[in-house]
């Protein structure tokens, strides 16, 4: 690697002298001859100067912008715990094996570049890069598979370059304060990864080496953009029939073979010479889009991270771009070389050659031919053989160790020094940092939101453009989160003007998917709904200005689809609107699904109505051994005529084919009864149909509030955003507050009305103790019987009134009316309920008026005022 780089410095030193050369090459000529015109240049007109001015002027320089670095200086030390600021003794040993283990290395391999082992931290103290890893498992469901957990790290990081693409980050900081700052190098981006995903169970491993400029500069710019990949859709291979034994052999094909075989081979060029233009045109736009080669290609420094196979199902080794959250395979271009990798417990260097990227690696990392470790620890990985030299071996093994003796020269990786990870619910709900990303692919950019930042519940819009200069939009595509009215995705197409509504299940008119280019009534529009939350069964509503096509399903009358067409409106001189002048039906068709409970002949098929013809035409299901169906055709004809005759069934109101006549469809009395059922199901049709437009305009109308309104749903345990749980959680609180007070105003004193009959300040003697409790208890008796009697007398007053009421009416029962008699009754209902209620009252207070006297007495034996007084007489 130091070869190459001394390579590097030595071009582009000879380039700089060359430049310089020709530079002062040219300032020579020019003071030599400064009147003599040089032969290629030419006289700029007034036209080639406005051209040029034009160009100036388009030409955009951009702002110089800061670069965004987490320096020692930004970083607030002060609080940090004493294991980010001190080495303990374990981890100063760990850092002695290491330098020993650098110190071998370098010796063996003088040609390499020093390892990354011991960077320093933000205090400033260096610490071993396999303790800066802290496996963790976060609290969120969302974090524990490797894409979600890859895709949040990406989201809520901001990328930071390296100050020395050449070499490894001088600093590795603690992932606690890499999630504080939410910025970070490869190094802390991967570091932070790992943490997460060894919590999770996976065998995952930081890896130090070189990627390509596109992965180390985060630049998407090339590739393709993953919501824009439409999934490969799985066709089933038609299963051949088997070969009938007694099957008719086809026509002689009397075609020229010798010219079908031109007409193939002229058609093969033709492909053949489309593929190589499509592919030169290919190469061209990859050479002007790449631009210039890297000249720092194969030394730009990297990290990522490497997932082993086994732990959690993982089937196959892969590699993980920190930056992005994308997986690639361990084959993948992007990835140079490897130096070294480490995890929790252990550091290996890569001892394979990487002259072919790493495709030729093989990782496995119990091979300390490719892999050399640093700890030789109790848990280090085995060697992957076959099983059965894994047996020869075991046995070999256990002949060697029967006369050896234990030494245990093992040195386990000290804990992490690093605080426990922690993530505050706001800061994983926010995602990005300031709340809002943009990523730029090719042909493409995606810009995300956290949720509730946008009053419309946006969080994601994905914007195709139709040039890489990204100037002609394709179609826009936005993803929703908490909208009450459960919209989840909008689709535009900006070519065709098509915009397209995905719902969730739980919108007021069960709506799923709702295509239009106008949001007008009566123009070009298709409806998707939920059938399982409809009572009618709709699947799909397809609308014209001209037609309706309806599809269903589960429905008892097996209908399955009606088409309804339109002719023109009736213009009226007064502006009407689409609800009070509907447009006038000329046709509907219906088609219905077999009912098994009904003869073939009897089940209608098709059924359609003309409605301005007046006809009415069926056909049925065809049975099972017959080829044709039976058809009916109906002259419907209003029931009386002009001078108000009844009109008599004839027999050329109805025309019918039937595969198997029978005689009770040849009377008039079945066709006239048939005739009038069809009027019945005429006349229900077409007021469904009308239905259908009143519904259209009302999911219409409804479509354009929820825009306007765009109300976002708020779950009631979230405390900080949901106004309505806050409001009645503070008035549930000041309830409860009322209620304790009026508790405490309740339980007053009861002595003190009769302790203010005596002069303040003066002690009682055991004659007032007497007298105030048997007044205290008189005062108590005499209020119970009060209660009792106004009981009593509301009792005696609500019967005596009653008694009245009987004997008025018994003396007035012959001249009373309905009304009369009705409100009688009444009153006696309500008086006979107001007499038991104070019934049981007053049965009530008996029973517990000695209980409350008792109880009363006790407490005046107990009050510590009475309590030494009246204790001599009980």
């Amino acid at each position: 690697m130091e070869v190459l780089k001394e390579k590097v410095e030595e071009e582009e030193a000879a380039e700089r002298e060359e430049a310089a050369e020709r530079a002062e090459r040219a300032k020579t000529e020019k003071t030599t001859r400064p009147g003599e015109p040089r032969k290629d240049e030419s006289i700029m007109t007034q036209d080639m100067l406005r051209d040029l001015e034009k160009k100036m002027s388009e030409i955009v320089v951009p702002p110089v912008e800061e670069s965004l670095t987490l320096t020692q200086d930004v970083i607030d030390t002060s609080n940090l715990p004493p294991s980010y600021k001190t080495n303990s003794t374990k981890e100063e040993h760990l850092l002695q094996v290491a330098q020993n283990y650098s110190h071998q290395y370098s010796h063996l391999c003088p040609d390499r570049v020093p390892l990354f082992l011991h960077p320093l931290n933000e205090c400033d103290v260096p610490k071993f890069v396999s303790t800066t890893i802290r496996p963790t498992l976060m609290p969120y469901p969302e974090l524990y598979n490797w894409d979600t957990c890859a895709q949040f790290v990406s989201d809520f990081l901001t990328m930071v370059l390296l100050p020395d693409p050449l070499k490894p980050p001088s600093h590795l900081y603690s992932s606690t304060t890499v999630l504080r700052y939410q910025k970070g190098n490869s190094f802390d981006f991967s570091t932070l990864l790992c943490s997460m995903l060894i919590g999770s169970g996976y065998d995952a491993y930081c890896v130090n080496g070189y990627g390509s400029q596109d992965l180390c500069h985060m630049d998407l710019s090339l590739e393709v953009c993953p919501l824009t990949m439409k999934p490969k859709e799985t066709v089933k291979s038609k299963e051949k029939e088997p070969p009938k034994k007694y099957a008719i052999k086809p026509p002689r094909d009397l075609n020229s073979k010798f010219e079908q075989d031109q007409e193939f081979k002229k058609q093969q060029q033709l492909k053949r010479e489309e593929q190589k233009r499509l592919q030169a045109e290919e190469e061209q736009l990859l050479e002007r889009e790449t631009g210039k080669p890297d000249p720092l290609y194969g030394l730009r420094v990297f990290c990522w991270v490497l997932v082993l196979s086994g732990k959690r199902e993982v089937p196959e080794s892969f590699f993980i771009d920190p930056f992005t959250g994308r997986s690639y395979s361990t084959q993948d271009d992007h990835f140079l070389g490897i130096e070294s990798l480490w995890n929790h417990k252990n550091y290996w260097i890569n001892m394979q050659d990487c002259w072919n990227c790493c495709k030729d690696l093989v990782f496995d990392l119990g091979d300390p031919v490719r892999w050399e470790y640093m700890l030789q620890g109790s848990e280090k990985h085995r060697l992957s053989v076959s099983e059965e030299e894994e047996e020869t071996m075991n046995d070999d093994e256990d002949v060697e160790e029967l006369g050896k003796e234990d030494d245990d020269k093992s040195f386990d990786m000290p804990s992490s020094w690093v605080m426990q990870i922690q993530i505050p619910p706001e800061a994983f709900e926010t995602r990005c940092p300031s709340g809002k990303k943009v990523i730029q692919y090719k042909k493409a950019q995606v810009e995300k939101w956290a949720p509730y930042l946008n009053n419309n519940g946006l969080v994601c819009r994905l914007t195709v453009y139709q040039d890489t200069e990204c100037t002609k939009v394709l179609e826009i595509k936005e993803w929703y989160q908490n909208r009450e009215d459960m919209l989840e995705l909008k689709y535009m197409n900006k070519v065709t003007g098509l915009y397209t509504d995905y719902f969730k299940p739980g919108h007021p008119q069960c709506l799923r998917v709702h295509s239009y280019k106008t949001m007008q009534p009566e123009m070009d529009r298709v409806m998707e709904f939920y059938e399982s939350a409809r009572v009618d069964g709709l699947i799909k509503r397809e609308e014209t200005p001209k037609t309706m096509t309806e599809y269903y399903s589960g429905r008892p009358d097996f209908l399955f689809y009606r088409h309804i067409t339109f002719g023109p409106r009736v213009k009226k001189p007064t502006q009407c609107t689409a609800e009070s002048n509907p447009r006038p039906m000329v046709k509907i068709m219906e088609y219905f699904h077999r009912n098994p409970a009904k003869p073939a002949d009897e089940d209608v098929a098709e059924r359609v109505f003309l409605i301005t013809e007046e006809r009415i035409q069926l056909r049925y299901h065809c049975r099972d051994d017959y080829i044709t169906t039976s058809k009916r055709e109906f002259l419907r004809r209003t029931e009386v005529d002009s001078k108000g005759n009844k009109v008599i069934m004839t027999p050329d109101m109805c025309i019918s084919f039937e595969v198997e006549p029978m005689e009770h469809t040849k009377k008039l009395l079945y066709q006239y009864e048939t005739m009038m059922k069809l009027k019945a199901e005429e006349k229900l049709s077409r007021h469904q149909a009308w239905e259908s437009e009143l519904e259209v305009l009302e999911i219409l109308k409804l479509r354009e509030e929820e825009d306007e309104a765009h109300t976002l749903t708020i779950s009631i345990y979230d405390t900080k955003r949901n106004e309505k749980s806050k409001e009645y959680r503070e008035a549930m609180e000041r309830v409860i507050h009322e209620e304790h007070l009026r508790q405490v105003e309740t339980q007053l004193d009861y002595l003190a009305p009769f302790l203010a009959q005596l002069p303040p300040g003066e002690k009682l003697t055991r004659w007032q103790a007497m007298r105030l409790k048997d007044e205290c208890l008189n005062d108590f008796k005499q209020r119970l019987i009060d209660k009792a009697n106004l009981i009593q007398a509301r009792f005696e007053k609500e019967t005596q009134e009653l008694q009245k009421k009987q004997q008025w009416y018994q003396e007035n029962q012959v001249t009373l009316t309905p009304e009369d008699e009705d409100l009688y009754l009444s009153y006696c209902s309500q008086a006979m309920f107001r007499i038991r209620i104070l019934e049981q009252r007053l049965n009530r207070h008996k029973e517990l008026a000695p209980l409350k006297y008792l109880a009363l007495e006790e407490k005046l034996y107990k009050d510590p005022r009475l309590m030494e007084l009246v204790k001599v007489y009980v």
